[in-house]
């Protein structure tokens, strides 16, 4: 037996842990955490451990899969990771798939024109280098804008933040953890999430770290999350981040505690921003915000204590409301009125390797309303549209109406709102295509299922998050093992679909032109170019000793690139005029004049829901794994208060059903103090109800997402986001947790 080490690193969520993988006989046996990365330590989440569980699943796809004409789609099956086929599917070959395929597109096309084809991206191929840049060259190829992603029930308003603050929507400013004095987070859970929009594989140490040197952690959140446990918790009410955010600036101004130099050095249009926030006292909002109107001033003037240094820190949270592009706008308009924004110890701004956010400006990517959707008329943000019009895109007739679908690394009938919207909706197209290492509750209707890589299996760099670690640093890596059975790179599927289709699929126009004449660049051979000839490259060898492709190779665990951040970056950064950042733009002050218009709770659904992360999930896509479904409180559930559930007469355990105006989900209370009273949290990505994942169907619990609106006057308004906090509900008890049923029998 052949046994080897590989060092690589994780590729499910944003802090990139170093891991080392045992391999025997071309297969991963083994994860392990990588003690000699110079950033994650040693350290590694359960969920990284247990991807070798997903390396090696018997219900994988390992071979193309063609759906069975007028078979049932795939429920319940054997699995597709050995010789065993889905139900409803019949394996092919790759070149029948990519052939049919490639004839089927080229048919929509030329019947209904290249702007009728459609992609979703779902959250794990913004882990991958190549897959989103070719996804968008595949689009641009066929002249399509019905460009989808994870990103509308994600992060797209904070991109779209930046771009009315900074000119640029790449433009994100992260704490500066390791100098900082008092870190506000807003609507984030660290210790779970590890960081997003924010790359800090030991981040607990690093919290700790602040309180261990004088400093103070204070966590905003409805839930006394297990961020909150370790810290200072302010309960707030959900959804009311904005008028949170309005009254702590309202204080600095009243007060006068604004840092004048630096509004005068970094800004223009504080005058707007003043008048905006001028009646949000916190005496007017406390109300709104469930927060004493003395400790919204306590804060407020912590954070502008000239003596302090203040890093204000917002994600999930705070940005899937009703109004998350003006929270997180204002966010760092209270950094930057107060002192704290491009300095030591407040929000830096990351000055990568390859300068990815100056160059997507030359091709043309970093875009923000260059289009708008079909359905609903919503900007584009970094060219992608809100997946939450996906199901109405493909309904509703008309120029561009929606005829071919292409879904990669999601599972967006789980993952959008009304799943079962999107999923009535799929049956209409004339071509559904899917690149994904499960038969999903989505791809279950494609007429093919063509098997991806895992990460494991592809060489990876990590591109978009260069400037997103707290500490400067690179990586790259090598395939750990060959891809198992017969999986390919989603690039390299795309590129082959598109030629058999007569088009060109590079990530930008000047290699699509290339590729019509033949010659083609690998994302690989790109990347390396980009590295070589960036601020840190060594020029083709010119500067000796500076990064390059052999430099990674030779440092498998990584480089660290400096001790910190850069500050006093910002006037180099910003792109409005003259460098600086923008205060008061018209549609921020709008979409703060709407907070009033809001719809509060109502008798009918007198609580409101949000949504909550789980340490061993990671969205819809690792219910598979035993490792990670282990244990008794491994269920579905959602987290109620005492005296709620009192009132509505529930125990811990029982059944109850959650009913909005959109819908309605069963599954099991827990009761717990640890939510805000008034207020339920109910964990996303379960429910699944089909598909070759046989663990996860069986494990159940409800989809949360079915309690959302798809009506586009439900979405936010300034980047087309899906509201999934804050929703309005009634809940009810359905049945006794099954322990009281038996009590209750064996007492008759």
């Amino acid at each position: 037996m052949a046994t080897e080490e590989h060092v690589t690193y994780c590729r499910i969520c944003e802090p990139l842990c170093g891991m080392v993988a045992t391999v025997e006989d071309g297969r991963v046996t083994k994860l392990r955490p990588d003690a000699d990365h110079p950033l994650s330590r040693g350290f590694a989440c359960p969920k990284g451990i247990a991807m070798t569980e997903v390396q090696n699943d018997p219900d994988r796809v390992l071979y193309p899969l063609r759906r069975v004409r007028g078979g049932a789609n795939g429920s319940r099956s054997n699995g597709a990771g050995s010789d065993h086929v889905p139900e409803g599917f019949e394996r092919v070959t790759w070149e029948e798939a990519l052939d049919d395929i490639g004839n089927r597109l080229r048919a929509v096309r030329e019947r209904h024109g290249g702007e009728s084809v459609g992609w979703y991206m779902g959250n794990p191929g913004a882990f991958s280098y190549s897959h989103p840049l070719w996804v968008k060259g595949f689009l641009d190829g066929l002249g399509s804008h019905h460009l989808y992603s994870a990103s509308s029930q994600d992060v797209s308003n904070r991109f779209a933040a930046s771009h009315f603050l900074y000119g640029s929507p790449f433009l994100v400013p992260i704490p500066d953890l390791a100098r900082t004095d008092l870190l506000v987070v807003l609507g984030a859970n660290p210790m779970v999430s590890h960081g997003s929009v924010m790359s800090a594989p030991r981040i607990k140490e690093e919290l700790h770290a602040i309180t261990e040197r004088g400093g103070r952690v204070v966590v905003v959140d409805p839930r006394r999350t297990e961020t909150a446990r370790e810290f200072e918790h302010v309960s707030v009410n959900p959804d009311s981040d904005a008028w949170l955010l309005q009254s702590l600036l309202h204080v600095v101004f009243d007060e006068g505690l604004e840092d004048a130099r630096a509004i005068e050095r970094q800004s223009r249009g504080v005058a707007g921003l003043r008048e905006m926030v001028a009646q949000h006292s916190p005496e007017r909002t406390e109300a709104r915000t469930g927060v004493p109107a003395t400790d919204v001033r306590r804060l407020a003037r912590d954070i502008a204590d000239s003596d302090t240094q203040a890093a204000i820190y917002g994600r999930t949270g705070s940005c899937l409301g009703r109004n998350g592009t003006l929270v997180s706008f204002l966010l760092d308009a209270l950094a930057l009125v107060s002192g704290n924004l491009d300095c030591e110890g407040g929000g830096v701004f990351g000055s990568p390797p390859i300068d990815y956010e100056r160059g997507a400006h030359m091709l043309g990517l970093a875009t923000y309303g260059k289009v708008r959707s079909r359905i609903g008329g919503f900007p584009d943000v970094l060219s992608q549209l809100p997946a939450t019009v996906m199901a109405k895109e493909i309904t509703t007739p008309g120029k561009g109406q929606m005829r071919a679908f292409f879904v990669s690394a999601g599972n967006p009938v789980l993952s959008v709102p009304n799943g079962d919207e999107l999923e009535a909706a799929l049956p209409e197209l004339e071509l559904m295509v899917s690149i994904d290492i499960y038969v999903n509750d989505t791809n279950r209707h494609a007429d093919y299922v063509l098997p991806a890589t895992t990460f494991l299996e592809r060489e990876d760099f990590p591109l978009p998050f260069l400037a997103l670690f707290t500490t400067p640093f690179i990586q790259a890596t090598d395939p750990v093992v060959e891809p198992y059975g017969e999986a390919r790179q989603e690039w390299e599927v795309m590129e082959q679909i598109a030629r058999r289709a007569g088009f060109e699929s590079g990530p930008v126009a000047p290699l699509r032109w290339l590729g019509k004449a033949g010659v083609r660049l690998s994302p690989k051979r790109l990347v390396e170019m980009l590295l070589r000839s960036g601020p840190k490259g060594d020029w083709f060898g010119l500067r000796r000793g500076r990064l390059s492709p052999k430099k990674l190779r030779e440092n498998p665990h990584g480089i660290v690139l400096g001790d910190r951040w850069p500050t006093g970056v910002l006037g180099d950064k910003v792109r409005h005029r003259g460098g600086k950042v923008r205060l008061d733009p018209p549609e921020i002050v709008e979409d703060a004049e709407r907070l009033a218009a809001r719809a509060q709770p109502t008798d009918e659904f007198p609580l409101l829901m949000i949504g909550m992360r789980e340490l061993r999930s990671h969205n819809s896509w690792m219910h598979n794994s035993e490792k990670l479904m282990r244990g008794e409180l491994r269920r579905h559930s959602a987290r109620i208060h005492p005296a709620d559930a009192a009132a509505l007469g529930i125990e811990d355990g029982d059944r109850c059903r959650i009913a909005s105006a959109n819908g309605e989900i069963e599954t099991e209370a827990r009761v717990t103090d640890e939510i805000k009273r008034g207020t339920i949290a109910v964990p996303h990505g379960w429910g699944h109800r089909g598909g070759s994942w046989r663990r996860a169907v069986a494990a159940g619990g409800a989809n949360a997402n079915d309690l959302a609106s798809t009506d586009p006057d439900d979405l936010e308004v300034l980047a087309g986001m899906a509201h999934l906090n804050g929703i309005p509900v009634r809940v009810e008890a359905v049945a006794p947790a099954p322990e009281r049923e038996r009590e209750a029998v064996a007492t008759v």
